[in-house]
Formats: structure tokens, C-alpha cells, sequence
């Protein structure tokens, strides 16, 4: 610490819902990505129940920062403390904790505080750290009372799933395939517009097209994490289609004896309110689940089956 003032900040909510069901979707950060808007992808490198350590991609007043975070979780008293190993600058560092408190009544206070630092305490510079906290914050806190206050639906509102693809070519060249976004419009049917950045290497910043097969455009704006070396791309879309609140995915390939097995996973956060305005009057949730099962999975299908037919094209070249 070299005399940078600490700055605090404080937000909570109340919460129409139980202290342990609210408790419950702030301990599991690996899944923050589908509940939580900032938050983009979470790795949890190690844990042992009560300490762990994870790497975090989150937006930041539009910018995409990384990071570690030491937490350590205390379910008896229903309290969440987190540090940031290495924060990027202008913080130097940062701080906080989760408290879940039981009201009367059977709701809950949520507070989530923040204590952080910034290099050279520049006034620019607190000032973009106190509106990426403030902002974040608040959107975190508004998404888990959603949520939590749907907890008796979650499991007809959330839905995961994968589809997968044999290749008879090495996983190298199906990775590159899907690394290559950029490309797609000219390889990929569905897909009729797609602009890509990747400022940061290994960060992807997409906007994307995609054709429906009832001839609909869906627009969609993405955020990619690529680990190449692991064969694995990690999506957040940040802007979604009209019937999911969330959407997170991830590209992956893995080698075996007989080839290479590239598989998409989704999961989604359904958008009740607008299950009857998309699919019409009447529509409900099971409905709402068979729609974008079917049409994620179809549309991940079609590029798995274009990126096999890309690699084993090499390889026949070859």
C-alpha cells in the first residue's frame, strides 16, 4: 500500500425470498455468468468447501477486465468474503463481502460491500473504478433478487444442454474452425453478419446475425474467451435474442483414439414474460424449453457439422 485511500461502497436489497436459496446462488460463482449480467466467465482454479480460488472475466463500463479472487465462503453465518489476488489497473486493491441477512417474514437483506484502492488515487480513476463498482453492483443485486424470487420456477426457466460431432481429423483444426468467428459469414449459412474485436488476445468481442429457419434475424452480442491450448472457447452473449434472459455456452474439442469429439454446450436463463409475445398466445414454459433446444441446437449442430467438414477437407489435402 503506498497511502491510496481506501474507498468504500455499499448496495443491498431486499429479497422476497429465503436466506439460504439467496445464500445458495451467491456461494456457486462458477454459474454467475448465466445469473448475474456483468459477469462473463468464471474458472474455479481450486477449493476446498470454504476457500477457493477462481478466475474472473466480467464487463467493466464496457470493457472486458480479468482477474483472481480469493473467497472464502462462511454458510453459518451466510457470508461471502472476496479479495482480488492480481486486480487490473487503475485498482490497486479490491475487497468486499456478501451478507445475507433473514428478515421477518421469511425475506432477505442482500449487501454487497466493496473496499478498493486506485493507483495514484487520481481523481479520473476513482472515478471510472467508483462507476464500474456502482454499476455492476447494482445489476448483480437486481439479477439475484430476480432470480431468487423465482426460485420455485428455476428449474423450468433454466435449461442446459450439449450436442456433439464426430470428426475424423485432428482437434487442431476443428478448434480453428470455430476460433476463427470472424470467418463465419463466408463458411457459415445461418450466419449473415458477424464483427469482430479481440484487443486483448485470447478475448473476443462479437456481434453477430443469425438466420432463423422461419427466415427471422436474430442479433446477438457475445463476449469469447479462447483457450486454445485446452481446446475450449467459453461464450457469454451480452446481448440476447427475445426469449432468453441469459445465454452461455462453450465450444470444445477433444481428442481420443478413434478422433476428435467437438462438442456445444448451452445453458440459458428463459425470458418468461416473453414466452406468449414470441411464440404466441397460450405458449408456455415446456414450449418455450423445446424452441431454443431446438434452435440453438440446431444452429451449433449445423457449425460442428461445417467445421468437420472443414478439418477432414485438410486433412484429405493433406
Amino acid at each position: 500500500m503506498t497511502g491510496e485511500r481506501v474507498h468504500r461502497t455499499s448496495h443491498s436489497t431486499e429479497v422476497d425470498a429465503p436466506a439460504g436459496i439467496v445464500y445458495g446462488l451467491i456461494s456457486d460463482a462458477v454459474r454467475w455468468p448465466l445469473f448475474f449480467p456483468p459477469n462473463v466467465h468464471v474458472e474455479r482454479l481450486e477449493t476446498d468447501g470454504t476457500n477457493e480460488r477462481l478466475r474472473m472475466w466480467a464487463t467493466a463500463n464496457g470493457q472486458v477486465r480479468s482477474w483472481i479472487s480469493r473467497r472464502v465462503q462462511d454458510p453459518g453465518t451466510r457470508r461471502v468474503e472476496f479479495s482480488q489476488a492480481h486486480p487490473q489497473a487503475p485498482v490497486d486493491m479490491m475487497r468486499g463481502t456478501w451478507a445475507v441477512a433473514e428478515l421477518p417474514g421469511g425475506t432477505t437483506l442482500l449487501t454487497l460491500l466493496h473496499d478498493f484502492t486506485v493507483h495514484g488515487d487520481r481523481a479520473q480513476d476513482v472515478a471510472w473504478v467508483e462507476r464500474a463498482v456502482d454499476t455492476n453492483s447494482r445489476a448483480e443485486l437486481a439479477s439475484l433478487r430476480g432470480l431468487a424470487e423465482r426460485w420455485t420456477r428455476l428449474d423450468d426457466l433454466v435449461l442446459s444442454f450439449e450436442d456433439s460431432v464426430h470428426v475424423d481429423a485432428p482437434a487442431e483444426l476443428v478448434h480453428d474452425f470455430l476460433h476463427r468467428a470472424g470467418d463465419w459469414p463466408r463458411l457459415i449459412p445461418h450466419v449473415s453478419r458477424l464483427d469482430l474485436t479481440e484487443d486483448t488476445p485470447g478475448v473476443q468481442v462479437m456481434a453477430m446475425d443469425t438466420l432463423t429457419a422461419d427466415g427471422a434475424v436474430h442479433t446477438t452480442e457475445s463476449v469469447r474467451i479462447c483457450f486454445p491450448h485446452a481446446g475450449r472457447i467459453v461464450y457469454k452473449q451480452t446481448t440476447t435474442p427475445a426469449l432468453m434472459e441469459a445465454h452461455t455456452g462453450e465450444w470444445s474439442v477433444v481428442s481420443g483414439e478413434n478422433g476428435t469429439t467437438a462438442v456445444a454446450q448451452h445453458s440459458v436463463v428463459l425470458r418468461e414474460d416473453a414466452v406468449e409475445r414470441v411464440l404466441g398466445p397460450g405458449a408456455d414454459l415446456t414450449q418455450a424449453r423445446r424452441y431454443v433446444r431446438e434452435a440453438l441446437g440446431r444452429n451449433s449442430t449445423a457449425t460442428l457439422e461445417l467445421a468437420r467438414r472443414h478439418a477432414e477437407s485438410v486433412v484429405r489435402a493433406g
